[in-house]
């Protein structure tokens, strides 16, 4: 909970003191990653299943006045992945993504700890898939109601 200080000021019992100094500050030439590490494979298996997604529900409930909603979906979707694509070739990243070798023999480091190949790629896929049997389960009911 937060409290005032004012008073504790007053007294003596609190102090304002200088930011601490820091000496070692990243470099401007430090190496700058924009690959996100994972295999292009990874990203594309995203991408086909939020589209497959859209695809679904454009194949039950199209009507023609979802054209034009159909389409801006797609195209966010394409622009959210392909935004970032551009970033990778940006001119000062030096680094690129992992081939599907390295990334089967050596992995991913993550903020928790090391993550096995195959736990990677169901972290980063379980997402859409989920999405597209939701989809799935939406056209069934609807199938069946109607």
């Amino acid at each position: 909970m937060a409290e005032h200080l004012k008073h504790q000021l007053d007294i003596g019992k609190a102090r304002i003191v200088d930011a601490p100094r820091v000496d070692n500050l990243a470099s401007p030439a430090a190496e700058i990653d924009r690959s996100f590490n994972l295999p292009k494979g990874l990203y594309f298996g995203t991408v086909a299943g939020y589209l497959g997604f859209l695809a679904l529900m454009s194949a039950a409930f199209m009507n023609p006045v979802l054209i034009i909603p159909m389409v801006i979906f797609a195209g966010f979707i394409v622009a959210g992945f392909g935004v970032p694509a551009i970033f990778t070739r940006l001119k000062g990243n030096d680094s690129k993504a992992m081939t599907w070798g390295e990334f089967e023999s050596r992995g991913i480091m993550t903020n928790t700890g090391k993550l096995a190949p195959r736990d990677a790629a169901v972290q980063v896929l379980i997402l859409p898939a989920l999405i597209v049997l939701w989809g799935m389960a939406i056209v069934t009911i609807a199938a069946l109601v109607s």
